[in-house]
């Protein structure tokens, strides 16, 4: 029960001669300590999914539900500002400067204090970002594997095989991280990365508690509950139920305004939104356009949120049924029509980027690129050209993993049966099934996110050799590959501005491995009385700088 905790003290026994002895003077009584009380809020938000890979591990979790949570427990050396416009800044580091294009060196933020007390120092950074947490022995690209990675580490614990191919697309040419002293790390890779200070910023580098990971009976104990040192700490996790967290009171940051933080898993967008308007939740997430009037018909409700740094996608398997043929994949890509996808699913609250790219890309953005406009004639003589017959192409779909993916799967497979194209919908239940390659795989939706402001992290690190897609083996291109080692280690702005543009013309109209649809949003319904701003991103920021109850 909040309140002011009693205190149970022995007291003297009145007797008359106690009385007397101790009138007219000055009775030394125990001191009594009162705790105030907690009066911050327990917190409900209702979320289509929690996790994709069960863990709340950052370099497992490459998720947009993921990212969602990630920030409450776990932080980065360099952070993306949530209540602006996820422009970088000092978060766990207070400095980093340039050594050579080879070389960064980091300052850390002094007395920041783990979930376990302990004081993060660079040998938590250097483990964090080393071979026993994320690389295994994996060699990085373009160098070889340095000596102290080259002998068998000796691990606390086996990592899990996608944990060292993901990291490596984080960080496919970190060659080693050490303290050169408690609170500084030098971060060295084997060419050339201009990138190095935005990979640092982004998911999967959280930096965790190195005790705590090698005290962890296995691995999925520690990804269960990471320490970390966000302004909310692990009290429970349910894969699939909920994940509970509490304040971190000695948070870096100041005190976290929420005494208890709790996202619950609620598949059906129809329960979330009636949980919402009940009072079961405060914050209701993965609100679609067409509910944005329902949840606001409450006076007491609104719906926050917007565009975020993310592509929707479809994305092609090449090495099976009739898209081998990249004419088939052209013709599907000239099939669809994206602004009435947009109008009519989106109400006009999203847009058609120009292909996989973002203009926070500045200098690298390719200015004259747009994705291709609907044209059906042009998809029909493709077909002809391709001599399709009328095969089954399989479309593996989830059911609502993001917003509106069903609808939009049943208006894409309408649209390439105008044009002849034989697309069959195959529901699946997790991710696990979509990249499966028993059977056929056809084509599956996916999204891409840049991180930080260059290509490299967002159509390299999907795309690219240590990409997700050419990992399964669902498509290919040794040009694109090779453009890709050039964005990497390139120094030259130029060079790798024409290598983008020429990757861009591979993956989108040449050799499709996909085609974008939209870029996302993400709409939040929540109480008018809590004073808390989204951010123009996937995660929930709840630290005491962006809450506070409105008036009245």
């Amino acid at each position: 029960m909040l309140g002011r905790r009693t205190v149970g003290i022995a007291m003297p026994r009145l007797t008359r001669r106690f009385v007397l002895k101790t009138a007219g003077s000055a009775i030394a009584l125990p001191r009594i300590a009162f705790a105030e009380a907690d009066n911050r809020p327990t917190i409900t938000i209702a979320v289509q999914a929690l996790t994709t890979s069960n863990t709340l591990d950052p370099v497992a979790e490459q998720s947009n539900v993921g990212s969602r949570i990630l920030n409450s427990y776990v932080e980065l050396l360099i952070g993306r500002n949530l209540q602006s416009q996820l422009e970088p800044f000092p978060q766990l580091a207070t400095e980093w400067k340039r050594v050579d294009d080879r070389t960064l060196d980091v300052t850390l933020r002094p007395g920041v204090k783990f979930h376990n007390g302990d004081e993060m120092i660079a040998e938590d950074v250097a483990f964090t970002l080393g071979p026993e947490h994320m690389f295994s022995n994996s060699a990085p690209n373009g160098g070889t594997i340095p000596m102290d990675m080259a002998r068998p580490v000796q691990r606390s614990k086996e990592l899990p095989t996608q944990v060292p191919a993901v990291a490596r697309r984080l960080f496919p040419s970190l060659d080693s991280v050490k303290p050169t002293d408690k609170y500084t790390v030098r971060l060295v890779t084997a060419t050339p990365d201009i990138t190095l200070e935005g990979r640092i910023s982004a998911m999967g580098s959280q930096i965790i508690n190195r005790r705590w990971f090698e005290e962890a009976p296995s691995w999925l104990d520690y990804a269960r509950a990471p320490v970390g040192t966000g302004p909310y700490k692990v009290r429970t996790y349910t894969p699939d139920v909920d994940l509970v967290f509490d304040a971190h009171d000695a948070y870096w940051g100041g005190r976290p305004p929420i005494k208890t933080l709790r996202f619950v898993q609620v598949p059906e967008l129809a329960q979330r939104v009636n949980g919402l308007r009940a009072g079961q939740y405060q914050f209701a997430c993965d609100i679609t356009p067409d509910q944005i009037k329902t949840v606001e018909g409450d006076a007491r409700l609104e719906v926050a949120g917007g565009i975020v740094p993310n592509v929707r996608l479809s994305t092609f398997d090449k090495y099976d049924t009739a898209m081998a043929d990249p004419l088939v994949r052209q013709a599907m890509i000239y099939a669809i029509d994206r602004d009435t996808i947009v109008q009519q699913l989106w109400a006009g609250r999203t847009k058609v980027p120009q292909g996989l790219q973002f203009p926070f890309y500045a200098d690298m953005f390719v200015t004259d690129w747009a994705a291709p406009k609907y044209d059906p004639e042009k998809s029909r003589a493709l077909l002809k050209e391709a001599g399709y017959k009328g095969d089954p192409i399989p479309y593996r779909l989830l059911n609502d993993y993001y917003t509106n993916q069903t609808a939009n799967a049943q208006v894409l497979a309408a649209m390439w049966q105008q044009v002849g194209l034989n697309v069959v919908i195959e529901m699946k239940e997790n991710w696990s099934q979509i990249w499966d390659p028993a059977g056929k795989r056809g084509l599956h939706d996916w999204s891409n996110t840049a991180q930080f402001n260059d290509p490299v992290s967002s159509i390299v690190a999907q795309h690219g050799p240590n990409g997700q897609q050419q990992q399964t083996k669902e498509w290919a291109n040794d040009e694109m590959n090779q453009l890709c080692g050039v964005l990497v280690s390139s120094t030259d702005r130029a060079q790798r501005h024409t290598a983008f543009a020429r990757m861009l013309e591979i993956c989108e109209r040449d050799d499709p491995a996909y085609t974008v649809l939209h870029q996302n949003a993400t709409f939040t319904g929540k109480l008018k009385s809590i004073a808390w701003k989204p951010a123009p991103d996937f995660p929930m920021d709840f630290r005491a700088t962006n809450w506070g109850a409105l008036p009245g």
